[in-house]
C-alpha cells in the first residue's frame, strides 16, 4: 500500500491491500501509515490480505500554469509496468484518494503535470489482497530506467531515473518529493518496509525520482 506527505495538504493515496494515511507532523511534513493485514512479504513489503486501501501524502502547491494535454499512461519497461492513469484527487479530509483498481498507477490530477516544471506524482499499490499490483517491483528500478508517460495529445515524456528513496513514514521528506523543482520531474510512490500487524500500517514508504530526458 502507499501513504506518502506533501507540502501543503494531507493527501491519501492507495498502496497495497492496506492503507496508509498521512498526517502532519506539525512542521509543514506529513508522517505516513498504512493499514492492512498481511500475508506474504516480497520486495522489503508485507502482503496485505484484506482491506480497503488508500494511502496518503500531503498536497502539493498546484502549479501556476496547465498543459491542456494530461497523463494517461505509465509504461516502465525495466519492470514490466504498462498502466492507464486514473486521475487521483483529494478527499474530504485533504487526504489523495488511492487508485481504485490495484493494477491501474493513478497521477496527482490536481498537482504538475508530468513534463511541465515541477514535481509531478504518480502512486500505485504495491499489493492487494490476494496478489502483487502495479508497482510491486517498484524497488528493481535503478539509475539510467526509462518511465514513458504517454500523454492525452497523443505526445509522449519520457523520465530517465535518478535514484530511489526509502522513508520511514513518520519522517516523510515532504519537501524533496513536493517542494519547488527548476526542472520537469517525476515521482513514483508506494509503500515499502515491513507491515506492522499492530498498527495496521507498512512502516516505510519508496520514492523513486527521475528527470525528464533531454532526448
Amino acid at each position: 500500500m502507499l501513504v506518502v506527505a506533501v507540502v501543503a495538504g494531507v493527501l491519501v493515496v492507495g498502496g497495497v491491500t492496506g492503507v496508509a494515511v498521512a498526517a502532519t507532523n506539525g512542521t509543514g511534513g506529513p508522517t505516513v501509515a498504512g493499514s492492512a493485514s498481511p500475508t506474504a512479504g516480497s520486495s522489503g513489503t508485507a502482503a496485505p490480505a484484506a482491506g480497503s486501501a488508500t494511502d496518503g501524502f500531503q498536497d502539493p502547491a498546484a502549479p501556476a500554469a496547465r498543459s491542456d494535454a494530461t497523463p494517461v499512461r505509465v509504461t516502465i519497461p525495466a519492470i514490466g509496468v504498462s498502466s492507464s492513469l486514473e486521475d487521483l484527487h483529494r478527499g474530504a479530509a485533504g487526504e489523495l484518494d488511492p487508485p481504485k483498481d490495484w493494477d491501474s498507477a493513478g497521477w496527482f490530477s490536481d498537482g504538475i503535470v508530468p513534463g511541465e516544471v515541477g514535481p509531478a506524482v504518480i502512486a500505485g499499490h504495491v499489493d492487494s489482497p490476494t496478489a502483487a499490483a502495479v508497482f510491486f517491483r517498484l524497488d528493481e528500478l535503478v539509475p539510467g530506467d526509462e518511465v514513458h508517460v504517454a500523454m492525452s495529445d497523443g505526445s509522449t515524456r519520457t523520465f530517465t531515473v535518478d535514484r530511489s528513496e526509502r522513508a520511514a513514514k513518520s519522517a516523510f521528506p515532504t519537501s524533496d518529493v513536493y517542494g519547488t523543482a527548476p526542472t520537469p520531474q517525476l515521482r513514483l510512490i508506494t509503500c515499502d518496509g515491513t507491515f506492522d500487524t499492530a498498527t495496521g500500517h507498512y512502516t516505510d514508504n519508496l520514492i523513486v525520482f527521475a528527470d525528464l530526458s533531454s532526448d
